[in-house]
């Protein structure tokens, strides 16, 4: 990834007319920013007049956009300045434009035709050194997760009804605006297109139900227009015809989706608006409203041939690193000679502008332990710790879960906790009672794995009443038959002793008795409220091996509701009853804690849960043999919805757990046993 600096402008109403502005600046690897416009005022004003009047010349609005804003000296200095200080660490320089709520208004200027302050014959927002987009806030609290660049998948829909023509409407180029966006990301990027089949029609219904599917960035090429206060699209009908879609209408599905794509590119007129007051209602401004994190939308009337020529430079450089304002300014620069460059806009809420990540070992390069981690494996001297998740791909993420309950419960406290499941249970416990939230818990659960199962599940299965791990047991089944790198067949694959788990379900137990080994399941009794008869109590000698591997449910078990660690009460009287009572844990699994290599995987590291079951297990005895071996957790970059600064917040992580000999591999679970399985095959015999 390239360096980076930020630029924060921000815009304030004082008075009509005048406007005051606040600059923050960060360079890249600093801690520390420099603010501007706090301790002293800078003020701006705006000819709106003006500006309307030049409205159809971009270059003659950018120059007075320019001329106004950088009026004052002090501003144009430190705009300058940081400019500079980029450019002598060869870094890009990431401009970001917050217009506060009183002054609403200036979201209806075109600030993409900025003039360079320094040449005024040049844009100043194109080329691969100063990058733009405007931040607009969401009401909408669900994180901003990462995806492997692996795993990207795009949807380009493009609409062409065959009676344009009625309404003055020339035709839409499919298969060109098809092709070319396939040339420019097809290879490492996979393509979904709408229309796919013959006969087949750019409906919203065919649209959102590719969404629905798992879709990161969606291409959207159609007519569109902003009438009467709303914004409109021209789509098709079962039978190729016009049908005009309400941008509301559009904006309401996709909130709906559990996960909305990471990037829309709205190639259609009007998308961003027209100024005039209008920027704000429209349907690319709408859509990050409503949870999109970044969405490209056209602030006038863009002409095809102008899209024909910046979508596929987009494209690929978008493809380079993931940035999308670096590629959106590059794809700028390629359009600049043309009247309507200035159209495609940016809203962005992405602190550090990437739709993907590439999973590893931090930038240091490869990672140089891959040897010893294979040969504790090898040796069976490896113990994988299993979090939730692992269980994404059939339940979701426990934060959505969390957050289900909190909205259907109206969870009153801090907003920051609402998609915290320990925190959200801890709520329902005690507004409730503890079995509303076991009978909630599993009912969010059972509708997860419907939702995700795909087809119609056996009938057993849908009876409220039948066992909730039996119906995980189907689905996981179902997963492992579909994919290459199952996480759990994966592991079973490994051939080790001992499996840990914080999670609920039989999947593990599952995916070994399918490679043909005897496992054996065990529950942590970490409170009085149940007794388990484990393996240990019948047979004294046994001892795990491969053929007979032990997996130990840390934090309780499906079957046994009254095991399940849920609540804040949960994991503190199991981090109390593990640390006063050492002999709750078998000596083996103890011993393992303390004496292999460990693999965390399927936990969010800063989550609080993670803290306390860490901390607990770091406290056993014997800790010290611990850096005779390779430790690695596996951790999802901080995602930008709950952390001020994601680099910060990385580098907190590594530090913290660098203290403890652990490894950081950044990337989802699935990302790194997968690579386990290919270092496996890949290694000499």
């Amino acid at each position: 990834m390239p360096e980076i600096a930020d630029l924060e402008f921000s815009l304030h109403r004082r008075e009509t007319g005048n406007y005051t502005v606040e600059m923050r600046f960060t360079q890249p690897g600093s801690d520390a920013d420099i603010r501007l416009g706090q301790a002293q005022e800078i003020s701006v004003q705006f000819d709106f007049a003006a500006l309307t009047a030049k409205s159809t010349d971009g270059a003659a609005y950018g120059s007075l956009l320019t001329e106004s804003l950088f009026a004052d000296k002090d501003l144009l200095a430190a705009f300058s300045k940081a400019r500079a200080s980029a450019a002598a660490l060869k870094a890009g320089l990431r401009v970001r434009l917050i217009i506060g709520p009183t002054a609403l208004e200036l979201n209806d200027l075109f600030w993409e035709t900025l003039r360079d302050p320094e040449d005024p014959k040049s844009p100043l927002f194109t080329g691969t050194q100063i990058f733009f987009s405007r931040y607009l806030s969401s009401l909408d609290w669900r994180p901003v997760r990462q995806t492997s660049r692996g795993d990207l998948k795009t949807l380009v829909a493009v609409s062409n009804p065959s009676d344009l023509k009625d309404y003055d409407l020339a035709a839409v180029d499919v298969a060109g605006e098809t092709d070319r966006a396939r040339a420019a990301l097809g290879e490492k990027i996979p393509v979904v297109t709408i229309p796919d089949e013959k006969d087949k029609h750019c409906t919203l219904d065919a649209v959102l139900s590719r969404l629905a599917e798992g879709c990161d960035i969606l291409y959207l090429v159609a007519h569109g227009a902003f009438v009467k206060g709303g914004a409109w699209l021209w789509l098709e009908d079962e039978n190729g015809k016009v049908v005009r879609v309400s941008g509301a209408d559009l904006v309401t599905r996709v909130k709906k989706l559990e996960n909305p794509p990471r990037l829309v590119v709205l190639a259609s007129c009007q998308s961003a608006g027209k100024g005039a007051g209008q920027a704000l209602q429209a349907l690319g401004p709408r859509l990050t409203e409503a949870g999109v994190p970044a969405v490209i939308a056209m602030q006038g009337s863009v002409t095809m041939d102008t899209v024909a020529k910046f979508m596929p430079v987009f494209f690929d450089e978008l493809q380079k690193d993931g940035l999308i304002d670096r590629a959106l300014s590059a794809a700028r620069d390629a359009v600049s000679g043309r009247d309507d460059f200035w159209m495609p806009v940016l809203f962005m809420r992405l602190k550090t502008g990437r739709i993907w990540y590439v999973p590893g070992f931090g930038e240091e390069g490869e990672f140089k332990k891959w040897p010893a981690l294979l040969s504790s494996i090898e040796k069976g001297q490896c113990t994988p710790i299993l979090g939730p998740g692992l269980y994404e791909p059939l339940i979701g993420n426990w934060r959505d879960l969390a957050l289900g309950m909190a909205e259907k419960y109206r969870y009153p406290l801090a907003y920051f906790f609402r998609d915290a499941l320990p925190q959200v249970t801890q709520y329902l416990a005690v507004n409730q009672d503890i079995n509303t939230l076991l009978t909630e818990f599993e009912t969010s659960v059972r509708v997860s794995v419907r939702e995700r199962l795909g087809g119609e599940p056996p009938k057993e299965l849908e009876d409220p009443k039948s066992n909730l791990a039996d119906v995980i047991s189907f689905a996981g089944q179902k997963l492992r038959h579909r994919l290459e790198f199952e996480q759990h067949e994966v592991l079973a694959a490994l051939d080790l002793p001992i499996y840990l788990t914080t999670n609920f379900d039989n999947l593990m137990v599952d995916a070994l008795r399918e490679a043909k080994k005897d496992p054996q399941m065990v529950i942590c009794p970490w409170n009085d409220r149940f007794t388990v008869e484990s393996i240990f109590d019948m047979d004294r000698d046994y001892r795990p091996t491969p053929e007979k591997p032990l997996v130990y449910h840390l934090f309780g078990h499906f079957s046994v509701p009254d095991s399940l660690v849920l609540t804040e009460d949960d994991y503190f009287e199991y981090l109390i009853g593990v640390t006063s009572n050492k002999d709750l844990i078998p000596p083996v699994v103890r011993r393992a804690m303390t004496d292999t290599a460990l693999m965390f995987l399927g936990f969010q590291l800063d989550d609080w849960s993670f803290r306390v079951f860490f901390r607990s297990m770091m406290g056993q005895q014997g800790g010290g043999r611990r850096a005779r071996y390779t430790h690695i957790a596996v951790q999802v970059d901080p995602d930008e919805n709950r952390n001020l600064d994601p680099k910060r917040a990385r580098d907190y992580l590594q530090t913290y757990f660098q203290n403890a000999a652990i490894s950081i591999y950044w990337g989802r679970s699935d990302d790194f046993l997968r690579e386990i399985a290919q270092q496996k095959k890949s290694k000499p015999a």
